[in-house]
């Protein structure tokens, strides 16, 4: 049985709210955790995974566990684990009795190569739900709270693989581009 009090804690694509119907969503903070990009054999390209980190903190976005339960999301984030993370986030939001953050096994991920690398329009994805919900301030904290950007962004923009891409607008274009150029991250085309 799903508790109606069950939520889980999103720092990637699920911050932007055009990605999923997932409802009510909250703004929250994990304390204790850094995101990281990773590849897993299960994924050909590179994605955002929590790693722990005593002295980090993390944004993010508390949604409620659908009716169709965790089972759902489970297989949304099939790459994942789903680990208990109620002593770590903060959030303002009511009735919440059990908390979930998806992380992928600490022996099941590498750091992202030639082979496996960052899609731009998941990258885009994520900065336009951090630019909605958090403003300029929190997409940087986005990038200062996330390692691996030595990884090969994949520009493909023109031809996005995400499943999940929105269109961005030119101001959230030219935040990322500026971030990415600022990190000296190396693009390659699609």
């Amino acid at each position: 049985m799903i508790s109606n009090s069950a939520f889980f804690f999103g720092y990637g694509s699920l911050v932007n709210r055009m990605t999923h119907g997932f409802t009510p969503a909250h703004t929250a903070r994990a304390r204790g955790w850094r995101r990281a990009w990773r590849f897993t054999a299960d994924r050909q390209v590179a994605y955002l995974t929590a790693v722990p980190d005593p002295a980090c903190e993390i944004e993010g976005l508390i949604a409620q566990v659908p009716p169709d339960g965790w089972a759902a999301l489970d297989l949304r984030e099939q790459a994942y684990e789903r680990r208990d993370a109620a002593g770590c986030v903060q959030h303002a939001a009511d009735g919440v009795d059990q908390l979930a953050i998806y992380a992928i096994a600490p022996q099941n991920h590498f750091p992202p190569d030639d082979a496996h690398p960052v899609l731009l329009s998941y990258l885009d994805v994520v900065i336009q739900g951090y630019l909605s919900e958090f403003g300029e301030a929190g997409a940087e904290r986005f990038f200062d709270t996330t390692t691996g950007w030595e990884a090969p962004i994949l520009d493909d923009r023109a031809d996005p693989q995400y499943p999940r891409a929105q269109q961005l607008d030119d101001a959230e274009r030219a935040f990322v581009d500026r971030r990415l150029d600022g990190l000296r991250c190396r693009r390659v085309a699609a």
